[in-house]
């Protein structure tokens, strides 16, 4: 299983040129059982990344550009079905994957809908109740250099397991771009690496991971000095706690262990953790940056010691 997810992250990295380890903490994300935020600008490439991923893990896949006047039922339209990579196109099969782009673009009450879509692994509208197939993944967007949309509220972002940014293409990775032949093409033209009952069956061994008592404490004892910095308005959720350890034990299982040691926290830490937290007036007049923030913090937690060895 280990190498089939390995397998996964270099046929996903043809595409997804220069961004290894976006592509790994994605992966990560997903064998956690976790949705992931990208907050960045139009252009750099979230919808292309999401169809790479798709493809190569066997995912069934759909895109909803959300609007203000998005209703419920194109929400369950648009969610629970895809034609995707199918050969006939007039099959309607459940979806795997959903984009959901400008998801901040769309209504409090549509917001609401897709955190009880993600928590409850179920659709509820008009009485009807559409169950969600297993793995079902949310990749969200926003735009938060967009003065005209509010960011999505801090008890809707709390419940996606990651946050990250696309950002801009390295010098080769672009250079490339514009050498390629068309993207969908390289899309279509890539391996599958994984299937559906695949991720399921890596998530049941990432669960059994082991965390040591001394593990535990250590991810407590940071969550601790986030809430007490004084460059942090708002520290960690208690939920940013219980992702911090999913995405501690996928790390784990990448990285070949079935234990999980003090660097995996700090591997995922900040990607798990920089959506959920508030600079301070005074950070924001020191022109701190919440990830250096983040990493000061870890640093000053002491490692526990004496780890480095299967249970």
């Amino acid at each position: 299983m280990l190498n089939k997810a390995k397998n996964a992250m270099n046929e996903i990295s043809k595409v997804v040129t220069g961004k290894d380890a976006l592509v790994k903490r994605i992966t990560t994300c997903i064998l956690a059982g976790g949705h992931i935020i990208l907050q960045d600008m139009p252009g750099v490439g979230k919808t292309t990344m999401s169809l790479t991923f798709a493809r190569v893990m066997g995912l069934n896949y759909q895109r909803i550009l959300f609007t203000p006047d998005i209703m419920p039922s194109n929400l369950v339209q648009y969610s629970i079905h895809t034609q995707r990579f199918e050969t006939d196109r007039t099959v309607r099969t459940q979806n795997n994957m959903l984009l959901a782009d400008r998801i901040n673009a769309s209504s409090p009450e549509i917001q609401s809908m897709m955190v009880k879509m993600m928590e409850d692994k179920k659709l509820k509208v008009d009485g009807e109740v559409a169950l969600l197939p297993e793995p079902y993944v949310v990749i969200a967007t926003q735009n938060p250099y967009d003065d005209r949309l509010d960011v999505l509220p801090d008890s809707t972002i709390d419940h996606f397991m990651i946050g990250m940014s696309v950002g801009y293409p390295d010098k080769a990775s672009e250079i490339l771009m514009l050498k390629s032949v068309d993207v969908r093409e390289r899309i279509e033209n890539l391996n599958v690496a994984l299937y559906p009952e695949d991720i399921v069956a890596m998530r049941s061994q990432v669960e059994h991971v082991y965390a040591s008592e001394q593990i535990l404490e250590y991810i407590v004892d940071i969550v601790n000095e986030s809430r007490k910095s004084q460059l942090l308005d708002i520290g960690i959720s208690p939920r940013g706690t219980k992702d911090i350890l999913k995405m501690a034990k996928a790390n784990a299982f990448i990285e070949g262990r079935d234990y999980v040691v003090p660097n995996d926290v700090k591997e995922v830490f900040v990607d798990t953790t920089n959506h959920r937290v508030h600079l301070s007036r005074y950070a924001k007049l020191e022109n701190r940056k919440s990830d250096e923030i983040l990493l000061s913090i870890v640093d000053r937690v002491p490692e526990p010691k004496g780890l480095e060895r299967k249970r």
